[in-house]
């Protein structure tokens, strides 16, 4: 009896020692998974075929965050007050619906692959522009959220990968007014 409560003890150590490896493991590989998406898309931007980013990209979320970034930019330039004729709003409206549409139609894997592989082409001097070769910024915004930023200054793309159903797909792409 006493052996075998002594087998326990001893046990335990390496009960924990090994629960503490799995952890360890899991948030070492959380922490590069982000980094080797990264290297799966450069590969992917090398492909002609717009398809082969199809795995690394959320269409609809970039389409979203497009709309999203227009009407902000057309509700700031509109004049606003008690004065402002109700021609404005309806303008305002028509141009946001029109613009909606255009995003919808003419933004697909094509158009997001010239995005990214311009926005490569900007970041770098290096030709044929790697992706990989144009990132000066890549780190977690969130547990869920990674910003990866292509280039310097007023010409610097950001590009933001979000964890959607267990996979990092980007989730949106936009010039920053202002990046350092």
């Amino acid at each position: 009896m006493a052996h075998r409560s002594a087998a326990a003890i001893q046990g335990v150590p390496v009960m924990g020692r090994i629960i503490a490896f799995l952890l360890s493991f899991v948030l070492v590989a959380y922490a590069v998974w982000p980094y080797y998406g990264i290297l799966r898309i450069d590969q992917a931007l090398s492909e002609p075929d717009p398809q082969a980013i199809a795995p690394f990209v959320d269409l609809p979320a970039i389409r979203d965050a497009f709309k999203q970034r227009l009407a902000d930019g057309i509700t700031t330039e509109m004049p606003r007050g008690e004065g402002t004729d109700p021609l404005v709003g309806l303008i305002a409206r028509g141009v946001r619906q029109i613009s909606d549409s255009l995003i919808e139609h003419s933004l697909d894997l094509s158009g997001v692959q010239t995005l990214l592989r311009s926005a490569a082409a900007r970041a770098t001097d290096r030709r044929p522009a790697y992706f990989i070769a144009g990132i000066r910024y890549a780190f977690f915004e969130s547990w869920n959220r990674f910003a990866i930023r292509l280039g310097d200054g007023e010409d610097a793309t950001q590009i933001i990968m979000s964890l959607r159903a267990l996979e990092r797909r980007i989730t949106d792409i936009g010039r920053r007014p202002g990046s350092p």
